[in-house]
């Protein structure tokens, strides 16, 4: 198996809000938006249309349609004047600790906020300057592939000698831009993770990694900006009526594409890969992948029912799990896929060595 770039994760931390969103709240406080859900954004957007061009995702989907939360259990949010940042330092002192660096020792950072908490740039230089940092301080956004796209660009930096240790930070708040009277955001919640990049003895890294841009759903999620009161504004986020079938057209080819694409770069067979991690946004989505690519569900991990739909966290925090639970042990070759609307399709195969999970 041929190793790319010597690089990869050697530590991973996550964080997420204290406050904790249950669907009861749902029930309690709007129980008619809940009795109507099937006329609403989040049942709309999740529902077979019958002509059976989504076969394998419809087939996946169809155990959730009688749930009008569509699988989700819990979800964090941020309190009233918590912001993303809140979660994304705690999140890079917990990834440089397990790493055995101090601040010093970081030669970039790079941070994928989705979305930032100023509305004129991201949130790299302010954490930055959270974390005492003196290095560059970067934005990068790829909607919910920010990690895997932010994972080999600091992979690629750290193999040609540019950088050293590159400390790469993303984070999702997307309680912030659906209200909750609005079902879309019962889906979505918030959170931040982190992990640091550095060279690694051989054979592991970075394999190989592939990406393909999903421009054709542009337009199918969309964001306005709102009047908040007192002169500020909001951000908003909406689905079009087209959004849900499109979404699913789309799910398979974006994957197989993907995963084709890397796993011939790396020379590898999905036989070869000890486990595979995908991005979890709704609760049947590793499902979905496993029986499109024919591998094992034991070789896959769902977080989706402890955060619901966490954006470019998903696949950081199903890593940080399947590790925790032992199911992905030192040298073991992974394979990690994340899609994102307007964005990217973006996989990953990297061998880890070491991966030190902050606790």
């Amino acid at each position: 198996m041929p190793i790319a770039i010597p690089a990869s994760m050697v530590s991973l931390a996550l964080r997420f809000p204290e406050r904790v969103i249950g669907n009861d709240h749902w029930r309690r406080k709007y129980p008619d938006l809940v009795r109507t859900a099937e006329e609403r954004a989040l049942g709309k957007l999740w529902r077979p249309e019958g002509n059976g061009s989504c076969g394998r995702f419809d087939a996946a989907m169809a155990k959730y349609l009688a749930d009008p939360f569509r699988g989700c259990v819990e979800r964090r949010w941020l309190s009233p004047g918590e912001q993303a940042i809140d979660l994304e330092e705690p999140a890079a002192r917990d990834a440089l600790a397990a790493a055995g660096l101090a601040p010093g020792d970081v030669d970039l950072l790079i941070c994928s906020s989705f979305f930032p908490d100023q509305c004129d740039v991201g949130n790299g230089a302010f954490l930055a300057r959270r974390l005492g940092l003196g290095c560059p301080a970067w934005n990068l956004e790829s909607a919910c592939s920010s990690s895997l796209v932010a994972l080999e660009t600091a992979a690629s930096l750290v193999g040609t000698g540019a950088h050293r240790n590159v400390l790469v930070v993303t984070s999702c708040s997307y309680s912030r831009v659906s209200p909750e009277q609005d079902s879309l955001g019962w889906g979505n919640g918030d959170g931040a993770a982190a992990f640091v990049v550095a060279p690694v003895p051989a054979p592991a890294g970075l394999v190989a990694f592939h990406s393909i841009n999903t421009s054709v759903t542009c337009g199918a999620i969309y964001a306005t900006l709102e009047p908040n009161g007192g002169g500020s504004h909001r951000i908003e986020m909406h689905a079009t009526a087209e959004a849900g079938r499109l979404l699913r057209e789309t799910a398979e080819p974006f994957l197989t594409a993907c995963v084709g694409g890397v796993l011939e770069k790396a020379r590898l067979t999905t036989g070869d890969v000890d486990f595979f991690v995908f991005n979890t946004p709704t609760a049947w989505y590793a499902e979905f992948c496993a029986d499109v690519l024919g591998v094992p569900r034991e070789k896959t991990v769902n977080a989706h029912p402890l955060y619901a739909n966490v954006g470019p966290v998903l696949t950081p925090a199903n890593l940080y799990h399947a590790a925790a639970e032992g199911r992905v042990k030192d040298g073991a070759t992974v394979l990690l896929y994340a899609v994102g609307s307007a964005s990217n399709a973006s996989a990953a195969v990297m061998r880890l060595s070491d991966l030190r999970l902050a606790r």
